[in-house]
């Protein structure tokens, strides 16, 4: 795989949408129930969100032959240089082949005064718990989540720059 990181357009807001579903049900499966995700997906990741996401966030798109298989999204660095990485997703099939670390970097390399990228994964997420890890992120607490009224156990994690 030889993937192409650059800033997403709104272009490519359908496929996005499409990784964001695929991924969160690959994902979450067992850990948070279907309708909880599909209610999930459908208010974060709906047309109007997505625009507004465009304009509020730093929005990357991995792409390879032309197809959107991983997106990121971090917030604009605070005035202490503190970003939230608020999603980074991969399509099923382009999982554990570099992308994700491809944007995670990417995203270091583009935020100017980024001094340290914090970010939510649930406990029992295996997958982005040993990629957060592996990528030097550390666990700063952990809490529970009401989300939707399923009870999650939260790790924030942080990275500094």
């Amino acid at each position: 795989m030889n993937p192409k990181i650059r800033e997403m357009t709104s272009s490519d807001i359908e496929a996005v949408q499409e990784t964001a579903t695929a991924s969160w049900h690959a994902v979450y499966e067992g850990i948070i129930p279907l309708d909880i995700q599909n209610r999930f997906l459908d208010l974060a990741y709906s047309t109007d969100m997505m625009h507004h996401k465009l304009t509020q966030s730093h929005m990357f798109a991995a792409e390879e032959d032309g197809r959107v298989i991983g997106f990121a999204e971090f917030t604009p660095p605070d005035a202490d240089g503190k970003t939230m990485l608020n999603a980074i997703y991969l399509h099923p099939d382009a999982q554990n082949k570099g992308i994700g670390t491809l944007l995670l970097e990417h995203g270091v390399e583009q935020i100017e005064d980024m001094t340290t990228i914090y970010v939510e994964v649930e406990k029992e997420n295996m997958i982005g718990r040993r990629f957060y890890d592996t990528k030097g992120f550390r666990m700063v607490k952990e809490y529970d989540d009401d989300f939707d009224g399923h009870i999650l156990k939260t790790v924030l994690m942080s990275r500094d720059i």
